[in-house]
């Protein structure tokens, strides 16, 4: 693995903050699943899946703590839980705890706090940003919003995410405003969501104002990139956070 198989945030995190998000690449699993793929729970070979955990823990101070992701709000503390632990984020004050989410198609969203003294990462796919994994995740991190630095990882785009009508009335019944995130799809009844902007609308609203990332589309990307839209049947990167020693 090299460092064109890694995804590094830009963003004015502290120096002691650590964060990177894997690609699809340098991994050994095959198939459908080549060649990074860091989910035990799609199909793939265990043993290929095992090492590819290890080749990434070759880049960490310690294990991920990975999580049994069910698209909710739970926000668990990484240096108090089990792996397997079932939350869609966790956060934690302890340097060298790896918080760690897994997406093929959902958002992942990582935090820190301007001191460095709290990391956090969150899986938001659409049911989870409205029902409030972004705000669990902050009032986990337990800072001020306005000292929180929060960079968006790879994630379905705003031209390829067809949802139905459902979705974009849930979304604007809580906030009049998120129908800017929706434009009309070619069927009907259908719309093209942009889960950046609807991410930007929540972390503002909580008082959030240093948001990075939300260019990259994981469908549009079949090289760089796992897409379970796009797919069906595919592998898991993850973004991962930690604070160092």
């Amino acid at each position: 693995m090299n460092s064109a198989d890694l995804l590094i945030p830009e963003w004015p995190a502290p120096s002691r903050v650590k964060a990177l998000m894997t690609t699809r690449a340098g991994g050994v699993s095959t198939g459908c699943f080549s060649s990074l793929n860091l989910g035990d729970h799609v199909g793939d070979d265990p043993l290929a899946v095992a090492r590819n955990r290890r080749e990434i823990a070759r880049l960490l101070p310690c294990a991920p703590l990975w999580l049994n992701q069910v698209h909710g709000v739970q926000c668990a503390r990484a240096d108090q839980v089990a792996p397997g632990t079932t939350a869609d984020a966790s956060a934690t004050r302890v340097p060298e705890v790896v918080c760690a989410v897994m997406t093929a198609d959902c958002l992942p969203v990582i935090f820190c706090d301007l001191d460095g003294t709290v990391v956090a990462a969150a899986h938001a796919g659409w049911r989870g940003l409205l029902a409030g994994v972004l705000e669990s995740t902050l009032a986990k991190m337990d800072v001020p919003a306005k000292a929180v630095i929060a960079w968006m990882g790879a994630a379905i785009g705003p031209e390829a995410f067809e949802v139905g009508d459902e979705v974009r009335r849930a979304f604007v019944e809580t906030d009049a405003g998120a129908g800017v995130a929706f434009k009309p799809a070619t069927a009907d009844g259908k719309w093209l969501a942009d889960l950046y902007t609807l991410a930007r609308r929540r972390l503002a609203a909580c008082g959030v104002r240093q948001v990075y990332g939300g260019t990259l589309c994981t469908v549009a990307d079949p090289q760089r990139f796992f897409s379970y839209r796009r797919d069906g049947q595919t592998g898991r990167m993850a973004a991962m956070v930690w604070l160092s020693a």
